[in-house]
């Protein structure tokens, strides 16, 4: 089957089975205009709508005035909206929703391109490069891209720009100049434009017409205090279950988990394109999730400490990609939770995720060796920090450094392979391919491999070798499996 696949229904068809008894004869922006007028937040991230009597977007679950159907356009991406002239809209802040859940999971080449897209590929490496780790070429990710969500990589990477742009300038007192920059514009005039554009506001109103809590939080916000964020995700968050996960594997010097149960405080340190980071990330005290519209949805805090801000949206997406916040809930409760077996799980606990990792070669190494193993790789061949904060002293070793430094054995060829390229675990990797590539590593098995598509590779279907899993938990056999275990009733891989 071609890579370039058609991937079914559209995520705003398949989120609760309030649309799927939609009458058939209404169209597909009818049923969008009904999440509209309903102010579902549900539906944040699935799509945006315009006005074009104002010229604004929004996200639908915008507590403006309904508009009239016959003023309103939907566009796939914020990308898109802002490519027809629409600026976003002050009020609900489109710009910042949970991200797509069809794209976030999905194995096709548009999917891939746009975790690329928002792991900072473009700005690193242009359109180019992002075709290269494709393996297509530029036109063709170009009329893909295009096709599907009605921006190309360019228009998409400008919009993610912007929207890094917006939270530098309401949550830090950096000099706008630094901010340009540190958002990924090539010219200071690119990124006033932009913005103007965007927000139909200079970068200094933009910054004056900061909410209050940015407002707060601007004034010990600085680059050694480290860069605020909410973390914005969908539905119901069970943060126990992956904090209690993060908690099990935390590898000393690479991470920690600290606090009392309910409101802990995960930190870790980070190695990303420009630098390095250190984030820390709170368990949402006492609930699910914060709440944060009527869909349900909410945010985990978190606080960023970069050597280079051009990383903070890099670093952002791995996070996102770690606590697996772009996940569409309802639908995995849903299809799950009609399982006579796992539905007293679904109902116990809505909104379980399968969370990911913020380094996927890291991630390969310790699915092989295990904790005390990882740990000791760490103190030995990690690099120190510049600045250590606490417990936190070391980065993850290297590929390339474990593979010079303890070549033999299964780690050694694993570390090898990654380090060459043999094996790609980067947003863009496609799953069928790496995991081939894995099993052909020599003495890597089976379980192991599908931990690694499971974690570093997002694969929401993925379930170990031998595992009596029916087909009817499809597509979501990673989420079935993370149930039961937090119930008990299913063994650690590892």
């Amino acid at each position: 089957m071609s890579d370039f696949r058609q991937p079914g229904p559209p995520v705003w068809r398949r989120l609760d089975g309030v649309t799927q008894t939609v009458e058939h004869e209404k169209t597909h922006e009818d049923v969008r205009y009904e999440a509209v007028r309903s102010r579902d937040a549900r539906f944040d991230g699935a799509f945006f709508f315009a006005v074009e009597t104002t010229g604004i977007y929004c996200r639908p679950s915008c507590p403006a005035v309904t508009p009239k159907r016959r003023n309103v356009r939907f566009f796939a991406t914020a990308a898109a909206a802002q490519g027809s002239g629409f600026r976003a809209c002050r009020r609900c802040r489109p710009d910042a929703v949970p991200g797509s859940a069809d794209w976030n999971v999905r194995a096709d080449v548009v999917g891939r391109a746009m975790r690329l897209i928002g792991d900072g590929v473009v700005d690193r490496e242009g359109v180019a490069g992002l075709a290269v780790r494709l393996g297509y070429s530029a036109r063709q990710v170009q009329r893909q891209l295009t096709a599907e969500v009605g921006a190309g990589p360019v228009a998409l990477a400008r919009a993610q720009r912007a929207h890094t742009a917006r939270v530098l300038l309401q949550t830090t007192g950096l000099p706008v100049t630094e901010i340009a920059f540190a958002s990924g514009f090539a010219s200071v005039r690119q990124f006033n434009d932009t913005i103007r554009a965007v927000y139909a506001a200079t970068p200094s109103e933009l910054r004056a017409a900061a909410p209050a809590r940015d407002r707060a939080a601007r004034r010990t916000a600085t680059p050694s205090a480290g860069v605020p964020l909410r973390l914005a995700h969908r539905g119901p968050y069970q943060s126990g279950p992956v904090f209690d996960l993060l908690q099990r594997e935390a590898v000393a010097g690479v991470e920690e988990v600290s606090g009392d149960l309910g409101r802990r405080v995960y930190r870790r340190t980070l190695r990303l394109p420009y630098g390095t980071g250190i984030v820390a990330v709170q368990e949402a005290a006492g609930r699910p999730g914060r709440q944060g519209g009527p869909g349900g949805g909410g945010w985990l805090e978190a606080r960023l400490h970069l050597t280079d801000l051009r990383d903070l949206t890099t670093s952002v997406q791995r996070l996102r990609r770690l606590f697996d916040l772009d996940a569409d809930p309802y639908a995995v409760d849903e299809r799950l939770g009609a399982d006579p077996r796992l539905a007293p799980l679904v109902a116990a606990r809505p909104g379980l995720r399968s969370p990911g990792t913020a380094d996927p070669d890291e991630l390969a190494v310790r699915a092989l060796v295990g904790r005390a193993e990882a740990e000791r790789l760490v103190q030995r061949y990690g690099k120190v920090l510049d600045a250590p904060c606490g417990t936190l002293t070391h980065l993850f070793p290297e590929p390339a450094v474990l593979a010079e430094a303890a070549p033999h054995g299964t780690a050694g060829a694993l570390a090898a392979a990654l380090a060459d390229g043999a094996v790609r675990l980067d947003p863009g990797a496609d799953r069928d391919d790496a995991e081939r590539a894995l099993l052909a590593v020599p003495g890597l098995d089976a379980r192991t491999v599908a931990v690694v598509r499971t974690r570093a590779l997002g694969d929401p279907d993925a379930a170990p070798p031998g595992a009596a899993v029916p087909d009817t938990w499809r597509p979501w056999r990673s989420y079935a499996l993370n149930h039961l275990r937090a119930a008990g009733e299913w063994e650690n891989d590892r």
